[in-house]
């Protein structure tokens, strides 16, 4: 289950840990991986991500700082109801904290048991991690990019590092806001894509080699006879096993999971059918060869 602290001002946390307490789910068999950097106050309203950065009055909460971080999980845990995290984020680089402090405060709370494990989220990492590895302190082992069929700018640099140094991939929009799950060119507009505020910066207008790239999605997933979402998907994990080393990138090596949003339940059957789904060397070949260069997009 992937959630943040400031998803909808702290109520994706207090809804998790209602359904967690309400059906009597065992602390065992779920991996609990929340974020911490944006400000959670009844005071700022729902939209939390929009605020703190340059905001006085949330300076002490919001950011990177030992202050801040022992704060968030403790109420973090309030809200989730748990005794731990699985897998504790930083949603956002901290421009305004030194690094060393913030991986002192993350390896603290590992140490304390209220923290398993350690992530990061669409930032430059490496400096961070190599300051935890030079301390002796807990590194981050995950993540969380954005990348998709759409969006391949983390294969440059960041998938290469996170391959070289055993660190866990977990990309999130990997069905870049909902474009690559559409089965059709002429499918009505739902309301996310007539509301949702990123996928009209990120995708604004969608460019010629993106209309190639969803078309080959819609005819490759049409003549296997699956939805898009599922050979989307089936690219971003590797092919399951289509992929071979004369592939022209790297993805899939070290992509563990996608973080996936639903709005209904059967759309489960497909993430299970993708996590399955075999794409063969030509078909992995014909749904990367129409991708140019795009301008870094979903970093802090």
């Amino acid at each position: 289950m992937d959630t943040a602290d400031a998803y909808s001002n702290g109520q994706s946390e207090l809804i998790l840990g209602e359904a967690l307490r309400r059906y009597n789910i065992p602390r065992d068999q779920v991996v609990i991986a929340t974020k911490v950097y944006f400000p959670v106050s009844e005071d700022i309203g729902v939209n939390t991500l929009s605020r703190g950065e340059d905001d006085p009055s949330l300076i002490n909460r919001s950011g990177l700082s030992r202050k801040h971080i022992f704060e968030a999980v403790e109420a973090s845990l309030k809200r989730l109801g748990i005794s731990y995290i699985d897998l504790y984020q930083i949603h956002r680089f901290d421009y305004n904290t030194e690094i060393e402090e913030t991986m002192e405060a993350l390896n603290d709370l590992v140490r304390m048991g209220k923290v398993r494990y350690l992530g990061a989220s669409s930032m430059q990492f490496a400096k961070m991690n190599h300051v935890a590895a030079m301390k002796g302190w807990a590194k981050f082992v995950t993540m969380q990019n954005f990348y998709n069929l759409l969006y391949r700018e983390e294969e440059r640099e960041m998938i290469k590092y996170c391959n070289d140094e055993g660190i866990a991939i977990l990309p999130w929009s990997p069905l870049a806001r909902g474009l690559l799950a559409t089965n059709s060119a002429n499918a009505a507009p739902t309301l996310r894509s007539t509301t949702d505020a990123a996928l009209k910066r990120w995708f604004p207008k969608e460019s010629e080699e993106d209309a190639m790239i969803l078309d080959r999605l819609r005819q490759l997933a049409g003549k296997r006879g699956v939805g898009s979402a599922v050979v989307a998907l089936a690219w971003l994990l590797g092919g399951n096993s289509g992929r071979d080393s004369k592939s022209t990138i790297s993805m899939g090596k070290g992509v563990s999971s996608a973080i996936v949003g639903i709005t209904k339940a059967h759309y489960l059957d497909e993430l299970v059918q993708a996590s399955r789904f075999i794409l063969t060397k030509e078909e992995i070949q014909y749904l990367e060869e129409p991708y140019l260069p795009k301008p870094i997009m979903g970093h802090s």
